[in-house]
């Protein structure tokens, strides 16, 4: 008998802001998303792993990383 494991992970939109680039200090529009690993068993996600929250400048292509409550802060307007 074998088992077929493995992770998956899923990116989920958060919004777009606008705020001042930390790698290239323009004013631009930022993508907030969430990075959720999964751990899959036999092709079916079965529980999270991780979880990171990450923005993109889509100025300069640059990714960094966001704290959750930063991330919740953000987009709770």
């Amino acid at each position: 008998m074998f088992f077929i494991f493995g992770f998956r992970t899923a990116l989920h939109r958060l919004g777009v802001l606008t705020r001042a680039c930390p790698t290239c200090g323009n004013t631009a529009a930022q993508v907030l998303t969430r990075r959720v690993t999964k751990f899959s068993l036999f092709f079916i996600p079965l529980f999270p792993v991780r979880s990171r929250y990450e923005a993109q400048c889509t100025f300069c292509g640059a990714a960094y990383g966001v704290s959750k409550d930063e991330a919740n802060r953000l987009t709770a307007h």
